[in-house]
């Protein structure tokens, strides 16, 4: 079986930097093409992380369960993609489910734990629980990492730099001149809207900008919910001249409403979203976005879990900056004069 060191040698770097790229630490900075080097030798020479070894020795069946609200959102199917590739270097299953609400998470993983089915846990939590709730779907006997949702449980977890994203829209805008910007955020006890909206504040306190309550929005992360939350700020008689949407099918369903209105993206008003997914270069125009590590997530929380499978290691990681990667397209241009 190859070591650690043949992997090192063959990758042409230290013995260092390979444990630390096969553990995916979060805060190794390393140019991809090095970090993809070691990855495709480790597979090559069927290298196991000693991590992996031991928890899979530990195990009774070589797998893990991911959980999530929405399977057929694109953000979360990204971040699968991050799991389950990374699954299979480590000749791990993944056993995949939905549950949008708590009462149907909670009866899942407690079947999951019941039956013995998997050796630990990956789990998005639905969006807007409480700390009580999560609390309570966290309490079985199984290892258990929570990804991109509340940042303040003492279970593992991994989130993105939300504020941050939302700070390099603004950057982005500000740089283009504009002063009068809206945000269309997620519902009130959304942990990822809440860490949006923060960001929103900082941005606009930063450069001493008004901030209009008639302009902000906390409605939610859906189509539907964008398009209602573009109607409810444009019908405002002073309008913003530029929108921040804290999600990506969010912002789908903006677009069209400002269509709807008979407004031009992005001559009469700039659209930005959070989130970077395929269709946000399909629309007309394509949309600026912001993009997240959804991949690397799914990546760095297999990773995590392990760990936590080996030692009973609890870590609390946040994907920073240069994570985040703004995207410009046509949704934005400075502001109408007048």
């Amino acid at each position: 079986m190859a070591k650690l060191v043949d992997v090192a040698k063959e990758a042409g770097v230290s013995i260092s930097i390979v444990s630390r790229i096969l553990n995916e630490d979060p805060t190794l900075r390393v140019a991809e093409e090095t970090r993809a080097r070691v990855f495709e030798v480790a597979k090559r020479l069927r290298y196991q992380p000693n991590h992996a070894a031991r928890a899979l020795r530990l195990s009774k069946n070589s797998a893990i369960a991911l959980l999530t609200p929405d399977y057929a959102n694109s953000i979360f199917s990204e971040i699968a993609q991050g799991v389950e590739e990374q699954a299979r270097l480590l000749d791990l299953s993944v056993l995949i489910n939905r549950a949008s609400e708590v009462e149907d998470a909670d009866t899942w993983l407690r079947r999951i734990v019941a039956e013995r089915r998997a050796d630990g846990i990956l789990l998005q939590a639905p969006d807007g629980i409480t700390k009580e709730g999560l609390a309570k779907l966290t309490s079985g006997t199984l290892p258990i990492v929570l990804i991109n949702s509340r940042d303040d449980s003492e279970t593992s977890h991994i989130i993105f730099d939300d504020s941050g994203a939302v700070e390099l829209a603004l950057e982005h805008l500000f740089s283009l001149g504009h002063k009068k910007i809206g945000f269309l955020g997620g519902e009130l006890s959304s942990p990822t809207g809440g860490r949006r909206f923060a960001g929103f504040v900082s941005g606009m306190n930063r450069k001493k900008l008004e901030i209009n309550s008639d302009w902000v929005t906390r409605i939610g992360y859906t189509g539907v919910d964008g398009r209602q939350a573009v109607s409810q700020i444009l019908s405002q008689p002073n309008r913003p001249t530029a929108l921040i949407v804290a999600n990506a099918n969010a912002a789908l369903g903006a677009l069209a409403e400002i269509h709807t209105l008979g407004l031009r993206v992005p001559e009469d008003i700039s659209l930005v979203s959070i989130h970077d997914i395929w269709f946000a270069d399909a629309t007309w125009p394509p949309i600026t976005a912001v993009k997240m590590p959804n991949y690397e997530m799914g990546k760095v929380a297999i990773g995590m879990l392990l760990r936590q499978m080996e030692t009973g290691a609890i870590e609390k990681n946040v994907l920073t900056d240069p994570s985040n990667q703004l995207i410009v397209r046509s949704s934005t241009a400075k502001p109408p004069i007048g």
